[in-house]
């Protein structure tokens, strides 16, 4: 969700939160409505930024849209509590019938149409929110490719969309689900996820043909993409958006 390329050239839009989803204690989603107007049109991946009054400013803060543009409205966000942030203690004070604005959509973390090669997307957390539409545009391709999904966690309510995402690896033969749990640290979480990455798809075989969607908070991104991208991946081959 970094950087808002044309924002000035954007409208704004006023919504209405219509539900409330928690997923967890410190994870939650709301359902907007445009109060005027069309919805705005959107690719997979692509968020909002949405306008925080705070007492002394106000603040714009960036919310992937975490469902498909196919279902139209209401639309969804998702998003956790952060230690000492005032806009997403803001975001979790709303209530329903209570409105917010925004611009956009934005974003280059998206995913158009599926390529011809297996796809990989991993995700931590509520980093699973841009991944999610795209998983859904790419399984209702057909012909569709092989598709991978390794998805982790600190501890098991914090993976959203599970039993969801569990119905399609159920339904779609051609894609495999997979999850982590490291509850010992942020860093260890990604110790593992990175484990997994250099076991399956750099050491297990010489294809270097797979194309990658990763998604997550911190320096751990990175560390996958160059992995990856080391290993003899192609760059294109590698997309990646680090919250």
């Amino acid at each position: 969700m970094s950087g808002e390329p044309g924002a000035g050239r954007r409208p704004s839009y006023q919504a209405r939160i219509e539900r409330i989803l928690d997923h967890a204690q410190d994870t939650r989603s709301l359902f907007l409505r445009i109060v005027d107007g069309a919805r705005p049109r959107w690719t997979p991946g692509m968020f909002i930024s949405i306008s925080i009054p705070l007492a002394d400013e106000t603040r714009v803060r960036p919310y992937t849209i975490a469902s498909s543009p196919e279902d139209g409205e209401p639309f969804e966000i998702v998003f956790n509590r952060v230690t000492g942030g005032a806009g997403v203690a803001w975001l979790f004070e709303r209530k329903a019938e209570d409105e917010i604005n925004f611009t956009g959509p934005f974003g280059a973390f998206t995913l158009e149409r599926a390529p011809e090669r297996e796809l990989v997307f991993i995700a931590e957390g509520t980093a699973i929110a841009p991944i999610r539409p795209m998983l859904r545009r790419v399984l209702e391709q057909k012909p569709g490719p092989p598709v991978r999904l390794l998805y982790a966690a600190d501890r098991a309510d914090h993976l959203l969309f599970r039993n969801e995402i569990e119905r399609w690896a159920m339904t779609h033969p051609q894609f495999q689900f997979e999850t982590i749990i490291a509850d010992a640290g942020h860093e260890a979480l990604y110790a593992r996820i990175i484990a997994e990455v250099k076991r399956r798809w750099v050491a297990a075989d010489g294809d270097r043909t797979r194309h990658f969607y990763v998604c997550g908070v911190g320096a751990g991104v990175l560390r996958i993409r160059d992995v990856l991208r080391g290993a003899g991946y192609e760059r294109r081959a590698v997309r990646y958006e680090q919250w």
